[in-house]
């Protein structure tokens, strides 16, 4: 039992201190409730606080063991069995290649999503050091690059199969990393199909204007100019009035 502080006046009646007066009465069994919770909730989370999670009973990729009779830690995959995603079937349109070279066919129709998505692929990963056009003027080379990157436009690589673009931008020429972990294959196909109409577009002929085409084409109109950092938005042609609109409205 806890006894609180009084003052005896001269009159003989007793008095709490001022300090009690002002915050009230401490012996509150609520108050020691609150602090007997308190001090359960601290020593319940102190127990808590435990590293298994840190110190796990695991293996670093490649180190050694103990475990296996071959000493290794990682294990080859179960025979017979392939990781999800990685089920090659098709050899040609991972490789580019028919056996041991490079084949010239393109394995997926060459639409206009498919040259748009090219392009897009293209002027990230590849305008760089071969430029927009393909001439191999990109921003690195022109910055002092030791290795300016052959033009499209040769002979040479305007004679070369499809296939040819696409094992390069896989596994690399010369300097030329490897693009296969940042290109996925169909992406890949859709940058050889877009480096095929830059060469076509710096090496027609009149025999390869479609009946009907003005030559030289109307420039096209803009919806947004763009900006350094940005494309420009080719405004959508109007359809043509039918002639007998042209007539009602005269």
């Amino acid at each position: 039992m806890r006894l609180l502080p009084a003052i005896h006046h001269d009159n003989g009646c007793p008095t709490l201190a001022r300090s009690v007066r002002k915050g009230g009465n401490h012996g509150s069994p609520i108050r020691g409730l609150l602090v007997l919770a308190s001090l359960l909730a601290a020593i319940t989370l102190t127990t808590a606080c435990r590293i298994d999670m840190h110190v796990q009973p695991r293996e670093n990729p490649l180190s050694q063991s103990d475990f296996f009779a071959d000493g290794r830690s990682a294990r080859l995959p179960v025979e017979g069995t392939v990781a999800r995603g990685q089920m090659h079937a098709d050899a040609y349109f991972y490789t580019g290649k028919i056996g041991p070279n490079p084949g010239d066919l393109m394995p997926l129709p060459v639409t206009k999503e498919i040259l748009d998505r090219g392009r897009e692929r293209y002027n990230i990963f590849c305008a760089p050091c071969h430029s927009r056009v393909g001439d191999g003027n990109g921003f690195v080379p022109s910055r002092g690059f030791v290795r300016k990157p052959p033009s499209y436009h040769i002979e040479r690589l305007r004679k070369a199969p499809v296939g040819y673009f696409f094992d390069v931008i896989t596994n690399g020429f010369g300097i030329m990393p490897e693009y296969a972990s940042q290109i996925p294959p169909d992406d890949r196909w859709s940058i050889v199909a877009y480096v095929r109409a830059l060469q076509l577009s710096q090496n027609a002929t009149m025999d390869d204007v479609p009946t009907g085409q003005p030559v030289p084409s109307q420039p096209p109109k803009f919806r947004e100019p763009g900006s350094g950092a940005t494309l420009p938005v080719v405004a959508p042609e109007k359809p043509e009035a039918k002639p007998e609109l042209k007539e009602e409205a005269k």
